[in-house]
């Protein structure tokens, strides 16, 4: 058994600096008073973030906040680049914007699942089909009986990362990352337990709007969603010539003891170390990873949530069906301790959802649904309090009492700004 060192249980943090010399605001920001809010309000929550940077485990953070459609707050705090624990002293330090590009991570897999919805909603597959279906030779090893749905709500039984979708080399190589999946044998009968699929999930998904579709799932996002909101960026990955503008991420936080170090190496199929390493790989940057590389502005990922806040449209514009994105956030998994993650948390098909006493979104948040990235990014969308916000950050730290501030964050959002409905 390794031995664990004292420095181990130690948190990893990044150099501090003046907030006040660090913060960059957007000029998207309207006067909150507009929409029922005081300016004391918005800056209160904007003082969270401060205290959370404080902390020492991000070198960047940012906030995008929409309330009734409107920009109230849309800022960023700390450096995009140079500030990482492993940088040198005198690595040239770049201040992080609003404009800053952010990877959305697992947040990505609220995006693909979008797609699939779509799809169900052109008739041109059902959730409850098959996986098999649409990928005939995904019905190897037992899993014949896997549905869409159970992939959607991670009930699909095959939670474990195969190597070959995280070996970078071979995310060029989609065909061999199918090969990989479908041989995957099922540790538990499907429909049965919660067990999150952490990249898994995104290329079956992204396989089956390629087959169903006949475009592959970055030019299906691209002319389904992307190019009809009118977003810049908001794909999976980003060309090589705008990897400068992406947010360098950073391990911070305690190195991750057992069980939690199994955890991840189960879920991921790497430890917390590595996984941030290839996180900053150009090569998982610039490739199409449908669980966990959307990369886009927090304006953008705030967007997006607002259109499905407004049941599927975007300025007079239709994206989605209003039934799709009931269908797409009704609740279907509740009670439940997933035993990857090994916590209970409610699901839909492709989202997490809130709670009525207190969850990731805040408290009173039983309406809410979005998304948890790695490992501590967010956004969602609050039908109660009009809210649509992308949190985003690049400290990736697994387990550290200082996460208390990242908690503060959302609790400070859901009091501060009211609900509209009871």
């Amino acid at each position: 058994m390794q031995r664990l060192r004292l420095r181990d249980l130690l948190p990893v943090t990044v150099r501090s600096f003046d907030p006040a010399e660090v913060m960059t605001k957007s000029h998207r920001e309207v006067d909150p008073r507009g929409v029922g809010l005081r300016i004391e309000d918005v800056e209160a929550i904007w003082s969270s973030v401060v205290r959370f940077y404080k902390t020492g485990l991000h070198p960047a953070i940012a906030l995008c906040i929409r309330r009734r459609g409107e920009i109230i707050l849309d800022r960023a705090i700390g450096h995009a680049r140079g500030n990482s624990p492993q940088d040198p002293e005198g690595t040239p330090l770049i201040k992080a914007t609003p404009d800053t590009l952010y990877n959305f991570f697992s947040g990505s897999k609220s995006v693909t699942a979008m797609l699939i919805h779509l799809l169900q909603q052109e008739e041109q597959l059902h959730v409850d089909e098959p996986v098999a279906t649409f990928i005939p030779e995904f019905a190897k090893r037992r899993k014949h009986n896997i549905t869409i749905r159970d992939v959607l709500t991670h009930r699909a039984g095959i939670p474990a990362t195969p190597e070959e979708a995280i070996d970078l080399d071979l995310l060029s190589k989609p065909d061999e990352i199918v090969r990989a999946f479908c041989e995957l044998e099922p540790t538990h009968r499907p429909g049965s337990v919660q067990a999150y699929q952490a990249i898994t999930s995104g290329f079956i998904l992204g396989e089956i709007v390629r087959r169903v579709s006949g475009q592959d799932v970055q030019n299906f996002l691209t002319a389904r969603i992307r190019e009809p909101m009118q977003m810049k960026h908001f794909k999976y990955g980003v060309s090589r010539d705008q990897l400068d503008r992406v947010a360098i991420d950073a391990f911070t936080g305690p190195t991750p003891t057992w069980p939690y170090k199994n955890l991840v190496k189960v879920a991921f199929g790497a430890s917390m170390r590595e996984l941030v390493d290839m996180s900053n790989d150009p090569r998982f940057r610039t490739a199409v990873v449908p669980a966990a590389n959307i990369i886009a502005t927090p304006e953008e990922i705030s967007r997006f949530f607002e259109m499905l806040l407004c049941g599927g449209t975007y300025e007079d514009r239709r994206i989605f069906d209003q039934r799709t994105v009931f269908r797409a956030t009704e609740p279907q998994v509740t009670g439940q301790v997933d035993r990857v993650l090994m916590m209970p948390i409610p699901l839909s098909m492709g989202f997490m959802l809130g709670l009525q006493s207190f969850g990731f979104y805040g408290p009173r948040t039983a309406n809410a649904y979005g998304h948890l990235g790695f490992t501590n990014v967010l956004g969602w969308a609050d039908p109660d309090r009009d809210i649509s916000v992308a949190f985003m950050n690049t400290g990736k730290p697994l387990l550290s009492a200082r996460m208390v501030a990242w908690l503060n964050v959302t609790r400070v959002i859901g009091t501060r700004i009211p609900r509209d409905r009871a």
